[in-house]
């Protein structure tokens, strides 16, 4: 959406379908090691996401599941302080727990 001398030009059909899509939530990420299959992938994200239907009571085209492999030796810098350190009060499952 651009803004005019009059005020905002009004989005096209296709900017606000594209919109919609951004607003959906949930949108889960899972961060795991390398190595899985394609197909293990999938089973996951399905199994997530239907998980997160029937207990939050969300349709199905509101709920989105995205994984990214993170390497080992990257998992302090991309995983622990990003998404664990000093956020304790928002791990709803810890490790080990």
């Amino acid at each position: 959406m651009e803004r005019s001398s009059t005020g905002w030009n009004t989005w096209t059909g296709e900017q606000y379908r594209a919109a919609k899509e951004w607003t959906k939530m949930p949108h889960i990420i899972v961060k795991l090691w390398p190595g899985k299959s394609k197909q293990q992938k999938a089973r996951l994200s399905e199994a997530i996401a239907k998980d997160v239907m029937n207990v939050l009571n969300y349709g199905e085209e509101s709920v989105s599941v995205a994984i990214k492999e993170v390497e080992p030796e990257d998992r302090v810098e991309k995983v622990y302080k990003p998404d664990i350190q000093n956020k304790w009060e928002k791990l709803y499952k810890k490790t080990g727990l």
